[in-house]
């Protein structure tokens, strides 16, 4: 069976479910976006948030893609950075217990935080303090990293470090592994739109993106933006939430339908069909049920608060997996 590697932010989640919007226009977040914020705002927002019922775990994109891989059984690996304290010793507890190989670099800062801000519709917002994730440097990614792994999965959160991002892309490529790309917030690929676009190009072979960052990298609505993004990549993947999702390789195209589900927090939803999709091509499925697998797994999630499942709840999926797996 392949072997996956992600490369993200090692951040702790901190969620907190908000009774109304007020909180994201005292701070002017715009709803569903990712911000950065420094150390001192942190803070200040966490004081304001407190009064409101929160869930505290490890998370990263690409970190909950990569737990999401691990719970179905495929071995994994998970490459980023945190810092000397308690926050950087739960981030590699959850990974190692969770059987994913942490390669885990200390840095000076503390262990970054990512504020999930969630509205009364569940709709999520983040305000996030990279901390010691951002100290991590291309001259930290030694090329053995990489051996007897198969698929390298990294979130567009990572674009703030374009050297990093490129590089690390760039020694997958060379070392033969499958590259997949999750795009971040609509407003990070607003302002890098362009590298974005050049490094799809020359080392990306799956690209993931939900509707707006989609547009936010093309200019254009879902089935178009998606048709653009297989120009760029192997495999484009564009996420509509409700609507299902669209799946392009050649000239193969899938409309995949959306699981019935109760929403009560998106965080992790695109994470989660990430990690199902990249099941199914790791068992060397065909891109219908990739999506189907992915679409299943994300609508439990959008159940929950916060972006993994339990041990209790992956066991009651995996039944329906494989009947997916043997229709």
């Amino acid at each position: 069976m392949k072997k996956v590697l992600g490369l993200g932010n090692a951040l702790v989640d901190i969620l907190y479910k908000l009774p109304d919007d007020g909180l994201l226009g005292e701070y002017h977040f715009s709803k569903g976006s990712m911000n950065l914020v420094d150390r001192e705002t942190m803070g200040k927002i966490m004081a304001s948030a407190e009064p409101f019922k929160k869930k505290i775990s490890s998370g990263g994109s690409a970190a909950n893609t990569i737990h999401g891989l691990a719970h179905l059984g495929v071995e994994t690996g998970f490459i980023g950075k945190v810092g000397k304290d308690e926050y950087g010793y739960v981030f590699e507890n959850e990974l190692s217990k969770n059987n994913i190989r942490p390669v885990l670099m200390k840095g000076v800062a503390e262990t970054g935080k990512a504020l999930t801000l969630i509205s009364p519709d569940s709709e999520r917002t983040f305000a996030t303090y990279l901390g010691a994730a951002i100290e991590l440097s291309e001259s930290e990614i030694k090329e053995e990293i990489f051996e007897k792994y198969d698929i390298f999965h990294i979130e567009g959160y990572l674009v703030q470090n374009q050297k990093l991002t490129s590089t690390v892309l760039q020694m997958a490529k060379q070392r033969n592994l499958i590259t997949s790309l999750d795009l971040a917030s609509f407003n990070i690929v607003n302002t890098n739109r362009k590298f974005l676009e050049d490094i799809i190009a020359k080392y990306v072979d799956i690209v993931f993106a939900n509707e707006e960052e989609a547009f936010a990298l093309t200019g254009l609505e879902s089935s178009m933006a998606l048709f653009h993004l297989a120009t760029l990549s192997k495999i484009a993947v564009v996420k509509l939430g409700a609507e299902g999702s669209l799946i392009k390789k050649a000239e193969n195209y899938y409309r995949i339908k959306a699981y019935p589900a109760n929403p009560v927090d998106t965080t992790g939803a695109g994470d989660a069909y990430a990690a199902g999709f990249l099941f199914g091509l790791v068992n060397e499925l065909p891109l219908n049920k990739c999506g189907e697998i992915g679409a299943l797994i994300s609508a439990r999630v959008v159940e929950t608060i916060g972006a993994k499942l339990d041990r209790g709840e992956w066991d009651m999926l995996m039944p329906r997996i494989n009947q997916i797996i043997k229709a």
